[in-house]
């Protein structure tokens, strides 16, 4: 899953205002900025593989420090550590960044094909939605569209940006999920990883910019 990953983040900050949504932006897909990092450490592996599922290309193959159940449980416990410490939070407010961290395992699990492994490299479950384009797709814009409402609900805009920046971001954020889903595949694994770390700190300052026009 790609940008329906965002609707949590929408969600969790329509709960609690304090957390940045910024912030939220990365918890939700902290699990894949490691697994960009590791990639291009060459500590996880990934193969170009078109045709693996219907709609994407990307053979994970070797993931278990950022994919594995219980590497995913231990990030998550990471981030409510490190928030309720750097930000001085309330434990509900680290909890939902840890729901936010956590979120990602729950969400992949329904599109990945068999490789989210439950430990180390081991017990790799999937079910496999990318196979079907047009349901992942419908299910990523659900999934996005309704965490914006809950956010829209529960702010005002202050300015024109802030009226129509965040349903604007959806739509972009959707056509480029549909280029992920419909477009040429990554000419390499360097590539892929490089591609997605940039998308997801471009979009974490989309997320900090538009913020700052709603209250």
């Amino acid at each position: 899953m790609f940008v329906g990953h965002y609707g949590v983040s929408f969600a969790a900050k329509s709960i609690d205002k304090r957390i940045p949504l910024w912030l939220l932006f990365i918890a939700v897909q902290f699990v894949d900025v490691l697994w960009a990092v590791f990639i291009l450490m060459g500590i996880e592996r990934v193969r170009i593989t078109p045709g693996i599922t219907a709609s994407n290309p990307l053979d994970l193959y070797y993931m278990p420090y950022t994919h594995s159940l219980v590497a995913v449980v231990l990030w998550s416990g990471l981030g409510f550590v490190w928030y309720r410490m750097i930000y001085k939070s309330t434990n509900f407010a680290a909890f939902l960044v840890a729901v936010a961290i956590f979120s990602h395992w729950v969400l992949d699990l329904i599109v990945h094909r068999p490789d989210l492994p439950l430990y180390d490299d081991k017990y790799k479950i999937g079910f496999g939605l990318w196979n079907f384009p047009v349901l992942a797709f419908a299910l990523e814009s659900i999934l996005l569209f309704g965490g914006i409402f809950l956010y829209l609900r529960s702010s005002r805009a202050v300015s024109l940006a802030g009226k129509f920046g965040v349903p604007v971001f959806g739509i972009v954020l959707l056509i480029v999920q549909a280029i992920v889903f419909f477009g040429a595949p990554p000419t390499s694994s360097s590539s892929a990883a490089l591609t997605a770390l940039f998308s997801y700190l471009l979009f974490a300052g989309v997320a900090y910019y538009l913020e700052t026009k709603r209250q």
